[in-house]
């Protein structure tokens, strides 16, 4: 059962879908404390952190780097659970295609790259960009984020830009034309490329999982 003394930091840098995420924390973890939060005192003194993101990554870059996020994120990395979604994941990764060439904060070594336009999928049918829809995932490492939900669940994604990190930090990969990473994993860093809160069931299970994560 969830600890109700456990604080969730959601962190606000301007570019997130916000109260949707919030409204998914509190529905699978109804005693716990969450804030959504720009206060880097809050982020540092929570138990749980939430990395989320949407938009262009030049203006969440922006955002992240203006506010002071990029060490208040690498430091709850190395102290505590993060969970990354979306933009929040590819943050985390070396450099990005989008806006013409972006760095990251590259806390783990990968690049974001564009979906390739007229991209022909296994069915023979022209994949259209964005990735916009419900697809299946395949969990390739047994980790406890995946707690209760099955092999090849459906999850909701939204994106024009994929991860392409290495194998050893993936923790799920999709197909779009071709494989990319779903998820990543790395220490008390969980981070996933589709949207848990807008996924139902399995994304709701996901997010009891990392109010129940310990980390590491």
């Amino acid at each position: 059962m969830t600890d109700f003394r456990i604080r969730i930091a959601i962190i606000d840098f301007g570019m997130g879908n916000l109260h949707s995420v919030r409204k998914a924390f509190e529905a699978v973890a109804p005693r716990a404390e969450i804030v959504v939060t720009a206060d880097r005192n809050e982020i540092a003194e929570a138990d749980r952190v939430v990395f989320p993101g949407v938009g262009a990554i030049r203006d969440c870059m922006a955002g992240i780097i203006d506010g002071g996020f990029d060490q208040a994120v690498k430091k709850a990395i190395n102290e505590k659970p993060v969970f990354g979604v979306c933009v929040g994941m590819q943050a985390l990764m070396t450099r990005s295609e989008e806006n013409g060439g972006v760095d990251c904060l590259d806390i783990f070594p990968g690049q974001v790259r564009h979906f390739v336009k007229n991209q022909v999928d296994q069915d023979g049918s022209r994949i259209k960009v964005p990735h916009m829809g419900w697809n299946q995932i395949r969990q390739m490492v047994d980790h406890p984020m995946w707690r209760g939900i099955p092999q090849g669940e459906r999850f909701y994604f939204v994106h024009s830009y994929f991860v392409e990190a290495p194998s050893e930090i993936t923790a799920a990969t999709c197909h779009y034309g071709s494989d990319f990473a779903a998820a990543i994993a790395s220490g008390n860093l969980f981070a996933v490329q589709f949207h848990p809160e807008k996924s139902h069931t399995a994304g709701l299970q996901l997010i009891k999982n990392f109010v129940n994560w310990r980390g590491e």
